[in-house]
């Protein structure tokens, strides 16, 4: 039996759900079965976690900063409440289930302030020293910008190397990582690109976008989402 995952979509003003077709193609091509999760369900939430093998976060607008004690800075772009609100009480389930979490941009920091940690609101105005370009002028399938993964990690593993590129479309990061996750992925500027669980059995999260990399044939990336789905099984 395929897997079915549950994928979250970006909504605008907590009224109109999208999603890239990039999200649905890799699933599909990697073995699952994609079902897009709504949000306004938080009712339902632990049964929805019952019913899919897995969860994929997906990337989109900014996030509320009160979640994790912030006022909005001047940098903060367009945040949806509702989505925060489902997605960390799904993450939170699919957690305490053990099932398998990829978690690509936005859902990488939505998964690490579920757990306690925090996020920089914007990395341009909130970091000091030289970043690179994170907001890519360049198709989504190019290669910006290089990935350094920790040795032995689950990352590591499946990209079958410790450096590889990614593209790169955000102006927000995670800062503070608690248990059960860990940093396992950094850029040249020290900005954090993947996260996974120690205690659990997938929970991986990554600052880029793999879809379209994998919709494009980038075998990092076809790999990532091959892992995911064979988890989910």
């Amino acid at each position: 039996m395929k897997p079915i995952i549950g994928i979250t979509s970006h909504v605008e003003m907590d009224y109109k759900h999208t999603l890239s077709n990039d999200y649905i193609q890799a699933i599909i091509q990697a073995g699952g079965i994609p079902v897009i999760l709504p949000i306004g369900t938080d009712a339902d939430v632990a049964k929805l976690a019952d019913r899919i093998d897995g969860l994929l976060v997906t990337g989109g607008g900014d996030i509320d900063p009160t979640l994790f004690g912030e006022e909005p800075l001047q940098g903060l772009g367009m945040i949806s409440p509702g989505r925060d609100s489902f997605e960390m009480l799904i993450v939170e389930k699919m957690l305490a289930a053990d099932k398998p979490i990829l978690a690509i941009c936005r859902g990488i920091q939505i998964m690490n302030i579920t757990v306690g940690g925090d996020m920089y609101q914007d990395i341009y105005s909130q970091i000091d020293g030289k970043l690179l370009q994170h907001q890519q002028n360049a198709v989504r399938a190019h290669l910006a910008h290089f990935v350094d993964a920790v040795p032995g990690s689950l990352l590591a593993s499946i990209a079958g190397t410790e450096r590889f590129k990614v593209n790169t479309y955000h102006h927000q990061a995670v800062r503070n990582v608690p248990e059960p996750l860990k940093v396992t992925g950094t850029a040249s500027d020290g900005i954090i690109e993947a996260i996974e669980s120690t205690s659990h059995k997938f929970v991986l999260g990554v600052q880029w976008h793999p879809e379209p990399l994998a919709a494009a044939g980038e075998e990092v990336s076809r790999r990532i989402f091959k892992k995911f789905v064979a988890s989910c099984e």
